[in-house]
């Protein structure tokens, strides 16, 4: 059986990190791609994963990305599109071209990703594309204003994906992360009492699933948030 393929973009610390761990212990081969690479070296040294320089808001950068990735492991058999940008401040004041930065980041990114990833799944007939999005996927809060846009735009993005390829064998789930993700060291962590962040490895452990699962039963939408966070 063909070494899996996975691909992370977005890469960095955090859940994007659990990832690749969790990924290259189940034996895939592990591609990380994100702006700079020197915060990766580290990762890359730990599980193997082969590290590349991309922005995803670059339709040109994200060509060459996945064209290197399959020449070196293989064209991905998963990818995760991590990246999102906030600007915080009202409405009023924000600054309109950090906005579109934003947006670029957040939801053009996902969709310059999901293209490139589908059009090489839809040739081999197979694959996974998972899509991170936030509490903002579902809910605007005041000053976020642009990351509510961003993530919601993004989650269209998944859905209609998930409508136009799942028929055609490739499975394309969202995932709410409704909720703070634990950091090392952390303060939040004594604020919010035991298990009131999410841990990286088991959010993980959940993108693994979905990768996992049976086409009878493919999960499109989860929500995942501590059990004391406030619906």
């Amino acid at each position: 059986m063909a070494r899996e393929s996975a691909l992370i973009v977005g890469a960095g610390a955090g859940l994007s990190a659990a990832l690749a761990r969790l990924f290259a212990a189940e034996g895939m081969a592990v591609a990380l791609a994100a702006r700079e690479t020197a915060k990766l070296s580290d990762l890359s040294t730990e599980t193997g994963a082969r590290a590349y320089a991309c922005d995803a808001a670059d339709a040109s950068a994200v060509a060459r990305l996945f064209a290197s990735v399959a020449a070196d492991q293989g064209f991905p058999d998963v990818v995760v599109y991590n990246p999102s940008a906030r600007v915080r401040g009202p409405v009023a004041e924000l600054p309109p071209e950090d906005v579109r930065r934003a947006l670029e980041v957040t939801a053009f990114g996902g969709f310059l990703v999901g293209q490139a990833a589908a059009k090489g799944m839809l040739a081999r007939g197979s694959g996974t594309i998972l899509f991170t999005g936030a509490s903002a996927s579902i809910k605007g809060f005041a000053n976020s204003a642009p990351f509510a846009m961003g993530k919601f735009a993004l989650r269209g993005l998944a859905e209609s994906m998930a409508r136009e390829l799942q028929p055609k064998n490739i499975h394309v789930a969202h995932f709410i992360i409704d909720g703070g993700i634990a950091k090392a060291d952390d303060p939040r962590a004594a604020e919010r009492g035991p298990d009131g962040l999410l841990l990286p490895g088991e959010i993980a452990k959940t993108y693994l699933h979905a990768h996992r699962q049976h086409r009878s039963a493919w999960t499109f939408e989860v929500a995942l948030r501590p059990w004391s966070e406030k619906f």
